[in-house]
């Protein structure tokens, strides 16, 4: 058991639960002591009703499926690492594996402790009244396979839909709020845990990008992608019936699907593969089963020497990325591909765009923690606009309940040839959003300059010094910026950045404005063509004299408002 709340039930921290204290809590919302407490108010001369009410916590279920209501329990925030960290768990030694174990529970516990501290809330009054609430109530439990018998570490946390306010009454948490959440929770977890495996075994990040067009996953570098295919025997499943499924709804609506259509189809497809779950095993026969499957397919030089290849690739990679983040260049990212991928957007967004930043920045390297709100905070005051608007008479709206817009240039959308016979594609939002970054990236020099007044200002400090005082400080504002970008092109493998249809320098080679070209080109084909055809000058009606000033109306340039256009869409 996890959680602030747990005092209040008579339950400590770490603490192991019954199967009927679970069924108290999680499936009838009363005390975990409910059958003591009930009994001995009963002896006490209670009547049965009175006694039953007196271990509800809050309104009784009855009540709620009385209205013809379902009630809401538990929610299920379920937290596991990238493949590759899975692997190097399953296949390494004890000490890798305790190292990867204590990762996962601290970076869960500071998971948990930041929902408590910033996002908890209750609610009561038909959902009118809300209060900060930082005692949770969590049962968690951890599975060490999925189910097809393969490795995967994870932790299902069970929250429970009530929470004590100050009073000693019970109230519903505010669940639309933790959902809202659910991503910013994942990416700190994600941070975290990753950031602690790599600095206790020396290991680095690399971004491996799972789906063309979507967002890459940072995986320890080293891993190879073998073993994370023999790990991810669920993944391989669902990407074959999803093809299917692709190729139906393309017969079907003529064109590839959109990204909320790829959303749903991958959640059909998880469903029509998923399979029943098996009775559990002890970890130390799940250990041995993998082990030897992982040497029948792979050898034992690959299997035994996975930490060292990994190390080695981590050693490489922290020589080349220094451990420092500048936060200007890091809001000005966040807030290009925040705005981007979603247009408006609040708080929660941009806090989440800024632990990934942190994580394809450092590699996995050691960061003062803070350094993601601050982060978030000047993206939002540099660069962002709100749109919400308070309402006189009305309470003001919490800071992470506010929306906002941003300004930047918006990127068009592009065609992307496909490959291994697949048809084209249209660029994905993360697409774009990269796109849009990298063309702020051109735009930094100036906005050094213009806002190094600004910033000789007070203003709040960072966490930590985030640039070398020895060396960038003393640079001139564009020099600076040139000194930033190297180290951002330095933070990813050149493997990931060459040949991205991403690149600035590819726009002009994007189908769309290719065909441009092309009609631009035969429309001055056939203008060269026509005046050819003209023949001899004393057959032009126009004459001699005229011609010059004829053929220099034809080669005019289109009209401002075309030529304006044109730009907006190359």
């Amino acid at each position: 058991m996890e959680g602030r709340g747990l005092p209040a039930l008579g339950l400590t921290a770490g603490q192991r639960v019954t199967g009927r204290q679970m069924e108290l809590v999680f499936g009838m919302l009363r005390h975990p002591d409910a059958d003591r407490i009930e009994r001995e108010l009963l002896d006490d001369g209670a009547d049965p009703e009175t006694a039953r009410l007196a271990t509800v916590l809050g309104q009784p279920v009855e009540e709620i499926e009385a209205r013809k209501q379902t009630p809401l329990l538990a929610l299920d925030f379920t937290f596991r690492p990238q493949a590759s960290l899975v692997v190097l768990w399953a296949l390494g030694d004890e000490k890798t594996r305790r190292t990867i174990e204590r990762a996962h529970e601290r970076a869960v516990a500071t998971t948990l402790r930041w929902l408590e501290d910033e996002v908890a809330q209750t609610r009561w009054a038909s959902g009118r009244s809300r209060a900060k609430t930082p005692a949770l109530v969590v049962a968690a439990f951890r599975h060490y396979d999925n189910r097809n018998g393969f490795p995967l570490l994870h932790e299902h946390c069970l929250i429970a839909n009530r929470v004590q306010r100050p009073d000693g009454s019970w109230y519903a948490l505010d669940t639309v709020r933790l959902y809202q959440h659910v991503v910013a929770a994942d990416t700190l977890y994600t941070l975290t845990m990753t950031t602690e495996v790599c600095e206790k075994l020396g290991l680095a990040t690399v971004p491996r990008e799972v789906t063309p067009g979507l967002r890459p996953v940072m995986e320890i570098a080293g891993v190879d992608q073998e073993l994370i295919d023999w790990s991810s025997t669920r993944r391989r499943r669902i990407e074959d019936v999803l093809e299917g499924i692709t190729d139906e709804y393309v017969k079907k609506h003529g064109r590839l699907p959109g990204e909320r259509a790829r959303h749903g189809l991958g959640w059909w497809a998880a469903q029509e593969t998923r399979p029943d779950k098996k009775t559990p095993r002890p970890l130390d026969q799940l250990l041995a089963w993998w082990r030897v499957s992982a040497l029948l397919k792979f050898k034992q030089r690959m299997v035994d020497g996975l930490l060292q290849r990994c190390q080695a690739a981590g050693a490489a990679i922290r020589a080349r990325v220094e451990p420092w983040v500048d936060t200007a260049l890091a809001a000005d990212d966040v807030a290009a591909v925040v705005f981007t991928v979603r247009g408006i957007f609040a708080r929660r967004h941009v806090l989440a765009e800024a632990r990934r930043h942190l994580l394809e920045t450092l590699r996995g390297q050691e960061f003062t923690r803070g350094l993601d709100d601050y982060i978030a905070d000047a993206a939002l005051s540099r660069h962002s606009r709100q749109l919400t608007v308070p309402q006189k008479g009305r309470r003001a709206p919490a800071p992470d309940q506010l929306t906002y817009t941003a300004d930047f240039a918006w990127p068009h959308r592009w065609w992307i040839v496909g490959t291994g016979g697949k048809p084209p594609r249209e660029s994905s939002r993360y697409e774009r959003a990269r796109v849009a970054s990298l063309a702020l990236q051109n735009a930094i020099r100036d906005a050094r300059i213009l806002s190094s007044a600004r910033d000789e200002a007070p203003a709040a400090a960072a966490p930590h010094a985030v640039a070398h005082p020895d060396r960038d400080t003393a640079l001139p504002p564009a020099q600076r910026a040139a000194a930033l970008q190297a180290h951002q092109q330095a933070a990813m493998p050149e493997e990931y950045l060459e040949g991205r249809t991403t690149d600035a320098a590819t726009w002009l080679r994007t189908p769309e404005n290719l065909e441009r070209l092309a009609a631009l080109t035969r429309a001055a084909d056939t203008r060269r063509r026509a005046i050819e055809d003209r023949g001899d000058p004393a057959a032009d009606p126009a004459g001699p004299v005229d011609r010059p000033r004829q053929e220099h109306e034809q080669h005019q340039p289109p009209a401002h408002d075309q030529n304006q256009g044109q730009g907006r869409r190359s």
